[in-house]
């Protein structure tokens, strides 16, 4: 158990914030963090969250992301969720987001859609390591081309491209630095400060 010591705001002298203190700090200011592989744990944390910022408050919501995806359908909880609450979410991308990162990233409507300057995006095909007989492997693959199929219907949803140019790039991996993401249209705008959100 924390100590009052620990979870004050100066902590004890020249110690860092305690982590719960640091939590608090995050919720209050309506923001998340997706750093790190999407699991389902990750999932779950983040999801959690997301409803009870959206039962608090219906003010906006930042979720900033530096990941390079994870499990599909982890990112795909995200998602949904993301989707699901009434409180509007802005993401904002930094560092790198790849493969299902970008998935959940595109939850938000691209008007609500940021990255800083140095981010980078990875969009490309899921794939798949199945293993055991052949006829779960073709199981696997059918599973494997069905989300690929959702993956790039997704992607052109939220750019405005057409399905087909989506499978297209997303057949091997296609990497964008932040300004070719506002150009594909996974970005609406580079910002280098939180007061550009406004």
């Amino acid at each position: 158990m924390e100590t009052p010591e620990e979870d004050a705001p100066g902590g004890p002298a020249g110690e860092p914030r305690s982590s719960s203190y640091l939590e608090e700090k995050a919720f209050k200011s309506r923001t998340l963090l997706i750093f790190g592989a999407i699991t389902d744990a990750a999932a779950r944390d983040v999801t959690r969250r997301l409803i009870a910022l959206d039962a608090d408050s219906n003010a906006p919501i930042d979720i900033l992301v530096s990941s390079p995806g994870g499990h599909l359908e982890s990112g795909d909880a995200i998602h949904d969720v993301v989707r699901f609450i009434a409180a509007p979410v802005r993401m904002i991308g930094t560092g790198w987001v790849g493969s299902a990162a970008t998935h959940l990233y595109l939850a938000a409507p691209r008007e609500r859609r940021f990255c800083l300057p140095n981010t980078r995006f990875l969009i490309h095909q899921p794939s798949g390591g199945a293993g055991g007989p052949a006829s779960d492997i073709a199981i696997h693959a059918q599973e494997i081309i069905k989300a690929r199929e959702r993956i790039a219907r997704t992607i052109a949803r939220e750019t405005g491209k057409s399905f087909d140019s989506v499978m297209a790039d997303i057949e091997r991996d296609r990497w964008l630095s932040a300004e070719e993401a506002v150009e594909y249209g996974l970005v609406s705008r580079i910002i280098e400060r939180k007061s550009e959100l406004g």
